[in-house]
């Protein structure tokens, strides 16, 4: 996912992160400007969902349009399949497992 917080906040005049701190705050969302810099110059590891509803209330738009989905990243990060399983993907491939037995359990 990428974060689009700058984008919608411009789309709606606010230009600078203070701004940004101070209308969260009027909507009762403080944050410091720690976490409102991180909200605001990258994409954050997490978001409240309460306070993903206060800022798209204030920018006046849906979470839909401050997550944007990156498929290609998504693709990227499956692992590679071999040969023999891209042709049955129904079955997985199983190994023998060595060692020592293991004991029943108890009755």
């Amino acid at each position: 996912m990428r974060w689009n917080l700058r984008l919608k906040a411009a789309e709606r005049g606010i230009w600078k992160s203070a701004e940004m701190r101070r209308r969260l705050a009027e909507a009762g969302l403080e944050f410091s400007a720690g976490k409102m810099s991180a909200l605001w110059s990258g994409t954050p590891t997490s978001v409240r969902l309460d306070d993903l509803d206060v800022i798209c209330a204030v920018l006046e738009c849906d979470p839909a349009e401050l997550l944007i989905p990156e498929p290609d990243k998504v693709a990227a990060r499956r692992p590679k399949t071999t040969k023999a399983a891209s042709s049955d993907a129904t079955s997985p491939i199983v190994k023998p497992r060595f060692g020592k037995a293991k004991p029943e359990p108890p009755l």
